[in-house]
């Protein structure tokens, strides 16, 4: 699968999953310093370089949304999950893009 191009979703549409209590899991692939600035509610922090340790602790019953600053370490993330049978997608613009498109009162780094 090419990580340059994974499924992936807009903040908005995001926000929309949420809204309606989708099955989803939010999974932020940041570093825990970005993560401790701010974050969605509900997020499980798995740094990138853990992901291969902790994929087993995500529910494949459920959609990852996958999250990082800006999409690119999300974008990965989502390629790694895909290819062990994970429905993940990608937000693009990552946290960044959230805090611009859906939550502007949230820091931004």
């Amino acid at each position: 699968m090419n990580h340059l191009n994974p499924p992936s979703i807009t903040p908005a549409e995001l926000k929309a999953m949420l809204d309606r209590g989708d099955a989803i899991e939010l999974v932020d692939v940041r570093e825990p310093a970005e993560h401790a600035i701010v974050q969605l509610p509900g997020s499980k922090l798995i740094p990138l370089k853990t992901l291969p340790e902790h994929a087993n602790d995500l529910d494949p019953d459920k959609t990852q949304v996958v999250i990082c600053k800006v999409g690119q370490r999300s974008a990965m993330a989502v390629a790694f999950l895909r290819e062990r049978d994970y429905q993940a997608i990608n937000l693009t613009g990552g946290i960044l893009g959230w805090i611009r498109e859906v939550d502007p009162s949230l820091p931004g780094y």
